[in-house]
């Protein structure tokens, strides 16, 4: 019988002496719990993606070093730990089995990820070597992440012997993901007859969040075990009899209740890892900011987030009535800025310029600047950092303004469309119901002139968010879109605003990825791009 244990642990890109604490913290508790083996998650000594930092020797000697004071400093358990390694001009992606004060044996990584989010080609070299290591009488084959998302390593562990997969992994949250990894598992299962152990990281990094969610399969491909998602743990499971046996299994989850516990997990450790003291966000009685709150409270603690409702001459009694008491709900602290005494100064100041000039957006505009300069002088002053509430469908479309509802540090719902706004509202609700149902019922608005709301400008939100996703996610054609039912002027205009506004979105924060692909390291256009998609 081998008793392994996972750490599913939220290492920290760069603080290798911090995170060889946490792999020895998990190894001693594995120890306890009477383990043979300890798997750590993909370039856990590191913290996953180290990105340019592979490219500094200062780095990569640092990273040898601490991996062999952890090997000194580890008795009693065998630890499977990721790291890089640097090799004659070249740098690997590895997991060496550490024990008793040596480096036992060290894999490569065959596969190297470079499309969505990942760009490992960048900085390794592809191993070409199986390792299959002997654990407690046990030949168990070594690999990582991307091995098992292609045909090759795996059966290349199988054909020198292992009778068991264990997988170290930083595989990155998106929605549907962990459906994603049973189906790749039990494919590379089919074809080497192997059960398999998944290892992964937890936490935030940048736009990523690491969902954890570990797990086994038996040899027939069912669930031996399932670790729970976005917390860490140290989870042990038990092989015997040539299958994994069967364990405990953390209950599936809504998508909703998966997604609002990701933006959480990144929010927390964006703030945590960075050392923020607390959140500001501009309240403004409207659906966005009313989600980003609560999940900031949720992520933070009550204590650490601040709202600030900015009224200005267009802004409803409803919007201040909700705003007010969704502050009460929460518990934070809730400050009411008024505009319009800089709105008269800026209309003052540009009267001359703007002589002879009707009015249009560019005093809309002004506006949400104003609120943007309040909110970063609030964050200037206080340390706290400006989490923007723009969503999805807005960054898409342009339809919010540079430099005001855009300027802050961190963009919570940034990777969230529209309409699912709406469903985490009523998720987050259906725990404990924080957002006023004004606020969830009324039609959205920027509140930039009398009576204005988005669909004066925008399509149907359904419509809208359906058409961006097929072109932004799935890279359909307009022709394609067309052809589902969606008509072809709208789909234009659509497609339209979304390229117009590239700028824009390279200007804005860092934001939670949650989707397939979100405005970030996975989207890559040309802001100065004249194609036209015609076929």
């Amino acid at each position: 019988m081998l008793r392994i244990a996972i750490a599913q642990i939220n290492c920290v890109v760069g603080d290798i002496a911090g995170n060889l604490a946490r792999i020895r913290a998990a190894a001693e508790a594995a120890r306890a719990e009477g383990a043979h083996l300890l798997l750590t998650p993909e370039l856990a000594l590191t913290g996953y993606p180290p990105e340019d930092l592979l490219l500094r020797p200062d780095f990569l000697r640092a990273c040898e070093s601490h991996l062999h004071e952890l090997a000194r400093s580890v008795q009693g358990i065998q630890v499977l730990v990721g790291h890089p390694q640097a090799e004659a001009g070249q740098t690997y992606n590895c997991a060496s089995l550490i024990a008793d004060g040596a480096v036992i044996a060290t894999y490569r990584k065959y596969r190297l990820p470079n499309y969505e989010v990942f760009d490992e080609e960048r900085y390794f070299a592809p191993g070409s070597e199986p390792c299959v290591v002997d654990v407690h009488g046990v030949r168990v084959g070594v690999l990582v992440c991307a091995d098992v998302w292609e045909p090759g390593a795996a059966e290349a562990a199988e054909n020198a012997g292992a009778e068991l997969l264990a997988v170290l992994n930083a595989s990155p949250y998106h929605m549907d993901k962990l459906a994603a990894r049973y189906d790749v598992l039990r494919e590379r299962i089919g074809r080497t007859g192997l059960p398999v152990v998944y290892a992964n990281l937890v936490g935030g990094q940048d736009e990523l969040v690491f969902d954890g969610a570990s797990f086994g399969l038996r040899r027939d491909g069912r669930l031996a075990f399932q670790a729970p998602a976005f917390r860490e743990c140290v989870f042990t499971a038990v092989y015997a009899d040539g299958d994994l046996q069967p364990g405990a299994c953390a209950p599936a989850r809504a998508l909703e209740a998966d997604v609002y516990d990701a933006l959480c997990l990144g929010v927390r450790d964006y703030l945590g890892k960075n050392g923020f003291p607390g959140g500001i966000i501009g309240l403004s009685g409207g659906i966005d900011s009313a989600l980003t709150v609560a999940i900031a409270v949720d992520a933070l603690g009550a204590e650490r987030v601040r709202a600030v409702m900015m009224p200005s001459p267009y802004t409803a009694q409803m919007s201040l009535d909700d705003s007010r008491d969704m502050a009460v709900r929460l518990g934070v602290r809730y400050d009411e800025i008024g505009i319009e005494p800089a709105m008269r100064t800026f209309d003052a100041m540009l009267a001359p310029q703007f002589a002879g000039l009707a009015a249009d957006t560019t005093e809309e505009n002004l506006q949400s600047r104003i609120r943007g300069v309040l909110l970063m002088a609030l964050s200037n002053k206080t340390g706290s950092i400006v989490l923007t509430t723009g969503n999805k469908s807005e960054m898409a479309t342009g339809y919010a303004t540079l430099y005001g509802d855009m300027a802050g540090g961190f963009a919570v719902i940034k990777d969230i469309f529209k309409t699912f706004v709406y469903r985490l509202a009523n998720y987050r609700n259906s725990i404990e119901p924080v957002i006023p149902e004004n606020i969830i019922v009324r039609p959205p608005s920027a509140e930039l002139k009398p009576g204005q709301v988005d669909q004066d400008t925008l399509p149907p939100y359904e419509v809208l968010d359906a058409i961006i996703e097929a072109y932004m996610e799935c890279d359909e054609s307009p022709r394609d879109i067309v052809a589902r039912g969606y008509d072809a002027a709208t789909v234009l205009r659509v497609v339209r605003m979304l390229k117009r506004n590239e700028y824009k979105r390279r200007q804005a924060p860092p934001g939670v990825r949650v989707t397939r692909r979100g405005f970030g390291k996975d989207w890559r256009y040309p802001i100065t791009n004249r194609y036209t998609d015609t076929q």
